[in-house]
């Protein structure tokens, strides 16, 4: 099969499906313009599995906006350094039960079913080719270049998106439901130590998420914070680029040997997560996180290198510039570099979203409902927001009721709420899903009176025959 014969597929699938009827939405009026009954802000892979299911839901009237620059949504072939996704290449995501627009349809059209047998994960930049091809053959509704600044209140179950970028065609947007599906960063902001950046200009370190010049430490010594899968993904990557060598730190005196969510997907935690206890739902990401080890491909093309180092048991203690290099003091001595690379993640607090602004402080924690026993308490995960199961924001005070009604995390925030269904491939067939049946079922209800007069009134006769009366 080739690549436009399954396009032909997917088109005959959806049909058997009945997909693209016609909406049973009603719509909302404003003063200031059109309405989108959802506006999706994110264009990445949570983006647009979000996107195909409100259209399969007859939910058309949407939008979806992503800040880059058409085909380099996400990270995959931004600031990913990795070889090959992390999860099994058999896994389904946003394909949502149709086999024509699985990862393996789209791969075997192009070069076979042995070829499909031969690999072991799917190579990064053709998981970020599939999403674009997905984009495509499903026609979903983007606009990129445009990235949202703030979003506020424009009366009664509607939200204002102000936003700025080259994509744009005004500086506001109008939409009855939001959904943050903005990956890992959407609920924070990546994490630097202050200790690294109030020490070190800015010349000498980078964080994993950001664009690094490798070509400019060609030959350099570099020295990498964090035992995480990033950290060897960019130590591989350094050293294939050319640096000399890269050492890589870790606090723990051993690296996690097993992978929690290897059972979660046995054990039906990923897509049964919702129905667990608030101490059942911590104490499952409390250990998740715990034990998150890198991958045995990821480590081992790292550890190949002549030039690679690990160093186990060694937080850094100081760092401090000597003659314009980063001097890194551990429990084992000072260890002097050309560059930093830092892998410590993420920062999940919603007070640095600029576009909740006006919104986070009404947003309830999960240390506002939930207090965790001494031995797994994690003041990061007290941190996370406090979610209903279709990925609602919950208050955390008495204010209006409406204040936070339509605004949805679909994205790493919602890890402790809602399981990784939002942050993972292997839960998006499940999370989607819910999400996509809370969206509408709001709408649904916002209508509801309309709806049923509608319904009430509705006198259209289907049965013509002669004896329709006596």
């Amino acid at each position: 099969m080739s690549l436009e014969a399954l396009n032909e597929q997917v088109k005959r699938d959806l049909s058997y499906l009945a997909f693209g009827g016609e909406d049973w939405v009603c719509r909302a009026h404003h003063p200031e313009g059109h309405v989108y009954d959802v506006a999706i802000i994110g264009g990445g892979q949570c983006g647009l599995g979000v996107g195909f299911g409100l259209l399969r839901e007859r939910i058309s009237n949407i939008l979806i906006i992503d800040e880059n620059v058409e085909g380099y949504e996400g990270p995959w072939v931004t600031y990913a350094r990795m070889m090959t996704l992390r999860t099994a290449k058999h896994l389904t995501s946003i394909d949502l039960g149709v086999p024509s627009l699985t990862f393996r349809s789209w791969w075997e059209a192009q070069f076979g079913s042995q070829s499909w047998e031969n690999i072991d994960k799917i190579p990064r930049n053709d998981w970020m080719n599939y999403l674009r091809w997905y984009r495509k053959v499903l026609n979903i509704p983007v606009v990129n270049e445009v990235k949202v600044k703030l979003i506020e209140p424009a009366g009664e179950d509607v939200y204002r998106l102000h936003m700025e970028g080259a994509g744009a065609s005004s500086n506001t947007l109008l939409a009855r439901k939001v959904i943050l599906a903005t990956g890992i960063k959407g609920s924070g902001e990546w994490h630097v130590p202050p200790m690294i950046s109030e020490s070190l200009p800015r010349h000498l370190y980078a964080h994993t998420s950001e664009d690094i010049d490798f070509n400019a430490l060609k030959g350099k010594k570099v020295g990498i914070l964090g035992g995480g899968a990033s950290a060897f993904d960019n130590a591989n990557y350094a050293l294939t680029e050319g640096v000399s060598s890269a050492h890589v730190f870790v606090r723990r005196t051993e690296i996690p040997s097993i992978n929690p969510i290897r059972k979660m997907g046995t054990a039906g935690i990923i897509e049964r997560f919702h129905v667990l206890s608030d101490a059942e739902k911590y104490s499952v990401m409390a250990h998740y996180l715990e034990h998150q080890p890198p991958t045995n491909d990821t480590f081992e093309r790292a550890a190949s290198h002549p030039g690679f180092t690990l160093h186990l048991g060694a937080p850094w203690l100081d760092v401090h510039v000597e003659a314009d290099k980063a001097v890194v003091t551990t429990p084992q001595g000072n260890f002097t570099f050309d560059f930093l690379i830092i892998s410590t993640g993420l920062m999940t607090d919603h007070s640095l979203r600029p576009e909740l602004k006006l919104f986070e402080r009404h947003i309830a924690r999960w240390k506002d409902y939930y207090h965790a026993p001494a031995d797994i308490a994690n003041p990061k995960l007290d941190e996370y927001p406090y979610l209903g199961p279709g990925f609602t924001f919950t208050r955390r005070d008495k204010t209006d009721a409406k204040l936070l009604y339509g605004l949805f995390a679909f994205n790493y925030s919602a890890l402790v709420s809602c399981g990784i269904s939002a942050s993972s491939l292997p839960g998006m067939r499940y999370g989607i899903p819910r999400l996509v049946s809370a969206v509408a079922d709001q709408l649904f209800s916002d209508h509801r009176e309309e709806i049923l007069e509608n319904y009430f009134s509705y006198n259209e006769a289907e049965f013509v025959g002669e004896w329709i009366k006596s």
